[in-house]
């Protein structure tokens, strides 16, 4: 591992509570956690940008990959908040490897600051070819198989609609794409009351209501 990658890696085992960890495992959930708190994840990213400070779109990329390739959690969430706090210097080219984050993780705590925090940012500052490239990957996602993708594309534009700013025709297009697949598995219904409990005072006009199952 590179550096910076082991500088947070160590970090996270020193803030790991062991007791936590155990009884996180025994979830037997595809994944292994160290025990760490969200709270310790984010303060152990913020202290390594500042020691590895200057990280370009490159750094940030092959580090993100590094922490990602363990099916570690916190590690995976590190690598998460990193693209977080460094979503300005992505590039449309990077949603193919954000489309991978997401098929991988099939878990809000993961799928939703991607979606939200990284893929929504960075599709709403593009323009021109870029910004089209962009809402084509939205769609294919909105009618993919994968209903985690399916959420992902529902709540990426869930900051700038919040806001009050945001294209809400495109939005719907994606809703009803999404119903289509006439799914309503949690992924994709958790995703819709997330849009209805923080969109109906906001966006009522953007409500879309998921058939009865």
């Amino acid at each position: 591992m590179s550096e910076a990658a082991d500088f947070i890696d160590a970090a996270l085992h020193r803030e790991a509570s062991w007791e936590r960890a155990d009884a996180l495992n025994a979830l037997d959930d595809g994944l292994r956690y160290y025990g760490s708190s969200v709270g310790a994840v984010r303060g152990t990213v913020r202290d390594a940008s500042r020691k590895f400070r200057g990280m370009d779109r490159q750094d940030v990329l092959f580090l993100s990959a590094e922490l990602w390739f363990e099916p570690v959690f916190e590690r995976r969430l590190a690598a998460v908040v990193l693209l977080q706090s460094s979503v300005s210097l992505l590039r449309h080219s990077d949603l193919a490897r954000l489309e991978r984050y997401v098929r991988d993780s099939r878990r809000e705590s993961l799928v939703d600051p991607v979606a939200v925090d990284v893929v929504g940012p960075l599709a709403a500052r593009l323009t021109g070819p870029e910004r089209s490239h962009a809402e084509e990957v939205l769609d294919r996602w909105a009618a993919s198989a994968d209903p985690w993708l399916r959420r992902a594309a529902l709540l990426a534009p869930l900051r700038e609609l919040r806001s009050g700013e945001g294209d809400g025709d495109a939005f719907l297009r994606r809703a009803h794409l999404v119903l289509e697949k006439n799914d309503d598995g949690g992924p994709v219904r958790g995703a819709f009351e997330v849009l209805h409990a923080e969109l109906g005072k906001r966006r009522p006009e953007l409500l879309v209501e998921l058939p009865q199952s």
